[in-house]
């Protein structure tokens, strides 16, 4: 197959599957908003006098026909292809002649991608702050539902003060609403729109307009100057997944939380058979597995986070394909959050507490008494902790 830039002699085929990369297995995700971003940038055209109101009909006809055929499974994107934008642009020549061959005026590869990769990413952003709120609720309704049990509190692995399943449930509720305030707060740098600026130093001699393509696609401001969008690649990027870093970490801890209540030694809550795996070996065992992988998933992010920030990190200004590397640590952090989020979400709803096997030490309300020391005889802390650890040791 020629590729649309191919100059004479095709490409050796060793070549094309190692700089292809994934990009063929990875783009389908990206097939509508590359759609939407091309559609846009015709728009534009057409309102600059630049693309007839035929050709653009065509175009937009022709590219709404491809997202629907795509969608339905009709074609796919091929090692040939090389990426989602060649696939499309390719489809549609071959689909509706020579119109097709005029969408690309006032635009590179390198702003196609960046529009395309950021409009996925800003709904993606929306939809993980969505799946963050849902397990918050989701414990919400935990703590309702166990709203009467009690628990001891934990210090150095240590009971060291009472608490409650409310208590206990409602800190990782709110860290997860403040993980999803924080995914919201990462669009910022996702919602400027790259398109005109083609390959890093914009389209020289066509009067363009970048706001028309911003409002159309609902981006927050056009990314000034040009040569500012290749410098930013990777750091929106590395924001976003930072911000699930921090999101499965929540998760991961609240997974560790309920694995040692899972344990015989504690035996704190219950989960059903269905949520659990049986043992190879062991007849008795019912293992939580899900919750050892949803604690396993933070490494994985962080992983990526550190693959995506050094990526670029050492690269001179200016496009480079090192910048191609970002997509798979990008995608599978989102799809691991996504899939991490929904598991907790569903696995919560299945967790109940045995209150007749959860017992407060005596010495868990010695941090009360010393405070009640403090209100009723008017002695200082210090004194009180004292008095009180004292008559803890006499107990003994």
């Amino acid at each position: 197959m020629k590729r649309l830039w191919d100059k004479g002699q095709q490409l050796d085929s060793q070549i094309l599957r190692y700089t292809t990369g994934e990009d063929h297995l990875l783009d389908g995700r990206l097939v509508d908003y590359d759609v939407r971003a091309s559609i846009a940038h015709a728009m534009m055209l057409n309102q600059q006098s630049l693309l007839s109101d035929e050709d653009l009909d065509n175009i937009v006809s022709g590219l709404e026909e491809l997202a629907e055929s795509f969608a339905d499974g009709k074609w796919k994107i091929d090692l040939e292809d090389e990426d989602v934008h060649t696939a499309l642009e390719s489809r549609l020549t071959a689909n509706i002649g020579e119109a097709g061959k005029r969408i690309h005026l006032g635009r590179s590869r390198n702003d196609q991608v960046l529009a395309a990769l950021r409009l996925y990413l800003l709904d993606a952003a929306d939809g993980l702050e969505t799946l963050a709120d849902d397990v918050a609720y989701a414990l919400d309704a935990l703590a309702e539902r166990e709203a009467d049990t009690t628990l001891p509190g934990y210090t150095h692995m240590q009971q060291a003060m009472p608490s409650s399943v409310t208590l206990w449930a409602g800190g990782f509720a709110a860290e997860l609403r403040d993980d999803a305030t924080g995914i919201a707060a990462s669009r910022r740098r996702l919602s400027k729109n790259p398109l005109g600026s083609a390959a890093g130093y914009g389209v020289p001699g066509l009067p363009i307009d970048r706001e028309a393509t911003s409002e159309e696609l609902g981006f927050e401001c056009v990314h000034e100057p040009v040569t500012a969008v290749q410098l930013s690649r990777g750091k929106a990027e590395a924001g976003l997944v930072f911000e699930l870093c921090l999101l499965m970490q929540d998760l991961g801890r609240l997974a560790a939380d309920l694995m040692l209540f899972y344990t015989q030694e504690f035996a704190f809550i219950t989960l059903p058979d269905s949520m659990t795996t049986g043992s190879s070996i062991m007849p008795q065992k019912r293992n939580p597995d899900v919750l050892e992988l949803v604690r396993g998933a933070t490494a994985t992010l962080q992983a990526a986070l550190i693959e995506i920030m050094n990526i670029p990190a050492k690269l001179s200004s200016g496009y480079q394909r090192d910048l191609q590397r970002i997509k798979p640590p990008l995608f599978r952090s989102i799809d691991l959050t996504i899939e991490s989020c929904e598991i907790m979400e569903h696995l919560i709803s299945g967790v109940s507490f045995d209150a007749d096997n959860i017992e407060l030490d005596e010495s868990i309300y010695a941090a009360g008494r010393a405070n009640r020391l403090v209100l009723e005889e008017g002695i200082s802390f210090r004194d009180a902790y004292r008095r009180v650890g004292e008559d803890l040791d006499d107990d003994e």
